[in-house]
C-alpha cells in the first residue's frame, strides 16, 4: 500500500478496509462506528460531524486518507503512536538498539593510558570508601550520627562511580563504543539516584553539624537513631522517585537511527540535546528538579554553615574554636568540592558549547570527588585513623 507523501513513518498503527460506495457490509458498519467513536473522543464533536457529513464523498482528515476508485473506496485510518526508540527518518522504520559513547578520545595510542588511569581511580575509590565503611562499623566509638551519615555517603559514592566507570573501562578494553538503549536508560536512572543521594546526604550532614555546634545540649535528644534512619530513608525515596520520573519522561522521546553521545556515559542533558522530538517538557522537569533538589539543599547547607561560623566566632577560647571547626572542616571541603565541580560542569558546557570539554570536567564530580572523600575524612580525623589502624592490624593505645 502506498504511503501518503506527508505521512509520518514512526510508530503508526494502520487500519485499512475497502467499502463499496453505494453499499456497506454489516461488519464494515461496525468498524466505522468504532472508528468514529474513537475519533469523537480524540478529535472532538466537530470532527465527528465533519466526517459523518462527508461519508461517501471527498473526505480529508489528519488521521485518515481516502483513495477513490470506480465503485470502491479505500479507507486508511492511521493513529500515530510515538515510539521512544524508532527512527523519524523518511522511509526508515528501524528500531534503535544501541547508542555510541564517544568517550574522551578515539586515538588508539591513548586508550591504554585512559584505561590504566580510570582503573586506578576506580579501585582507589572503591577500596578507600569500603575501608571507611568498615572503620565506622567496627569501632563502637564511631557509632554516632555523624559517622553513620558518613558511612552512607561512602556507600553512595561507590555506587555513584560504579554506574559510569566500569562501562567506560569495558568499552576501552573491547574497543567498542556501544551501549544499548536499555543500558543507557539504566545508567541515567542509577546515575540520577546516586547523584541526588549524594546531594541530599551532604545537606543532612550539614544539618547534623549545625545541631552539634549550635545546639549541643539538645543534639543527642534531637539527632537520635530513629531520626537518622528516617532522614536517610527519605533521601532514598526522594532520589528514586525523581530518577523514575526523569527516566520515564525519556520514553516519550524519539531518536535517529544512529545516535553518537559525545560523553563517556549517558548524561541526561546530552541525551535531551540529541532527541529528534521536542524535549521541552523534559527540559522543564530537569531544571525544576535542579532548583528543587540541588538549589534547596545547597541553600540549607549555606544557611547551616553561616550559623556554624557565627557560633564558632562567639567561642572565647582558641582551643574551643579549633575543636569546633575541625568537626566540620572535612564536610565543608567535600561540599565545596562536590558542588563547585558540579556547577562548573554545567556552566562550562553552557559557555563553551563543547561536549568534549564538558566530558573532561565531568570527571571531577563523577570520579575524582568520590575518590578523594575517604582521604579528606580520614587524614585529619584521629578517630577514623585509630579505627583504620585497628582494621589494618596496627594496635593503638
Amino acid at each position: 500500500m502506498e504511503t501518503a507523501p506527508n505521512e509520518k513513518t514512526w510508530g503508526a498503527v494502520n487500519i485499512s478496509s475497502a467499502v463499496e460506495r453505494q453499499h456497506l457490509e454489516p461488519w464494515t458498519r461496525q468498524d466505522m462506528v468504532v472508528a468514529f467513536g474513537f475519533l469523537s473522543l480524540a478529535g472532538g464533536p466537530m470532527l465527528h460531524c465533519f466526517l459523518l457529513s462527508h461519508l461517501g464523498t471527498k473526505l480529508w482528515s489528519p488521521l485518515s486518507t481516502i483513495k477513490g476508485e470506480i465503485g470502491t473506496l479505500t479507507w486508511k485510518l492511521s493513529f500515530y503512536i510515538p515510539h521512544p526508540v524508532t527512527s523519524v527518518e523518511p522511509g526508515n522504520d528501524t528500531q534503535i538498539s544501541e547508542f555510541l559513547l564517544l568517550g574522551f578520545s578515539e586515538k588508539p595510542e591513548l586508550q591504554p593510558l585512559l584505561f590504566g588511569l580510570f582503573l586506578s581511580m576506580y579501585l582507589i575509590t572503591v577500596l578507600g570508601n569500603l575501608l571507611l565503611i568498615l572503620a565506622v562499623s567496627s569501632d563502637s566509638h564511631l557509632h554516632t550520627p555523624m559517622y553513620f551519615f558518613l558511612a552512607n555517603l561512602s556507600f553512595v559514592d561507590i555506587c555513584f562511580t560504579s554506574t559510569t566507570v566500569p562501562k567506560m573501562l569495558w568499552n576501552i578494553q573491547t574497543q567498542s563504543q556501544e551501549i544499548t538503549y536499555e543500558g543507557c536508560l539504566s545508567q541515567i536512572f542509577f546515575f540520577s539516584v546516586f547523584g541526588c543521594l549524594d546531594n541530599l546526604l551532604l545537606s543532612v550532614m550539614a544539618y547534623d553539624r549545625f545541631m552539634a555546634i549550635c545546639h549541643p545540649l539538645h543534639y543527642m535528644v534531637i539527632i537520635n537513631p530513629q531520626l537518622c534512619g528516617l532522614l536517610v530513608l527519605v533521601s532514598w525515596i526522594i532520589s528514586v522517585l525523581n530518577s523514575s520520573l526523569q527516566s520515564s519522561m525519556l520514553l516519550r522521546l524519539s531518536f535517529r537511527t544512529e545516535v553518537e553521545i559525545p560523553h563517556f556515559f549517558c548524561e541526561l542533558n546530552q541525551i535531551l540535546q540529541l532527541a529528534c522530538s521536542d524535549p521541552f517538557l523534559n527540559d522543564v522537569l530537569m531544571y525544576f528538579v535542579i532548583v528543587l533538589l540541588v538549589g534547596a539543599p545547597l541553600a540549607g547547607i549555606l544557611y547551616s554553615y553561616s550559623k556554624i561560623v557565627s557560633s564558632i566566632c562567639r567561642i572565647s577560647s582558641a582551643q574551643g574554636k579549633h575543636k569546633a571547626f575541625s568537626t566540620c572542616a572535612s564536610h565543608l571541603s567535600v561540599v565545596s568540592l562536590f558542588f563547585c565541580t558540579s556547577l562548573g560542569v554545567y556552566l562550562s558546557s553552557a559557555a563553551t558549547q563543547s561536549s568534549h570539554a564538558s566530558a573532561v570536567v565531568s570527571v571531577m564530580y563523577t570520579v575524582v570527588t568520590p575518590m578523594l572523600n575517604p582521604f579528606i575524612y580520614s587524614l585529619r580525623n584521629t578517630d577514623i585513623k585509630r579505627a583504620l589502624k585497628g582494621i589494618l592490624g596496627d594496635p593503638v593505645m
